[in-house]
C-alpha cells in the first residue's frame, strides 16, 4: 500500500511525552517470586513511570530468580526515572524470592534517596481450609 503524504503545515508529535514529565518523588514496587523479579516505578498517584523484569533484561529460566537478575532488572528501571530527575522514593516490597534483597541494594546504590522501605508481602489469617488427613 502507498504511504499518505503528509501535508506541509501538519506534523507528527515532536519528543515523547513520558520524558518531558518531571518526576521529583516516586513509588518503587518491587514484586520477588521464585521464578522472576518485577520493578515497577510509579509516581505518587500511582501511574507507571518505568518497569523492568529479570526476563525483559535478558535472563531467561532458572537465571531469572538470581540475585543478579533482580539486581539488573532494578538498574534497568531506576535508570530511566533518574534521567527524569527523580531524587526521592518509597520502596514496597512484596514476595518471598531471592532478588527481595538485591534489588533493594542495588535500588541505594543509584543514588535516589529512600524514604522508607515496606514490606507488602500478602499473608493469610488463616488463609483457606486444608485438604483433608490421607488415610493409609
Amino acid at each position: 500500500m502507498a504511504k499518505a503524504i503528509p501535508k506541509k503545515g501538519s506534523r507528527g508529535r515532536i519528543g515523547s511525552r513520558k520524558s518531558t514529565r518531571k518526576i521529583p518523588k516516586g513509588v518503587i514496587h518491587i514484586q520477588a517470586s521464585f521464578n522472576n523479579t518485577i520493578v515497577t516505578v510509579t509516581d505518587v498517584r500511582g501511574r507507571v513511570v518505568s518497569w523492568s523484569s529479570a526476563g525483559t533484561s535478558g535472563f531467561r529460566g532458572t537465571k531469572r530468580g538470581t540475585p543478579f537478575a533482580a539486581q539488573t532488572a532494578a538498574g534497568h528501571a531506576i535508570r530511566a526515572v533518574v534521567d527524569q530527575g527523580m531524587q526521592r522514593a518509597e520502596v514496597m516490597i512484596k514476595g518471598p524470592g531471592l532478588g527481595r534483597d538485591a534489588a533493594l541494594r542495588a535500588i541505594r546504590r543509584s543514588g535516589i534517596l529512600l524514604t522508607f522501605v515496606r514490606d507488602v508481602t500478602p499473608m493469610p489469617h488463616n488463609g483457606c481450609r486444608p485438604p483433608k488427613k490421607r488415610r493409609v
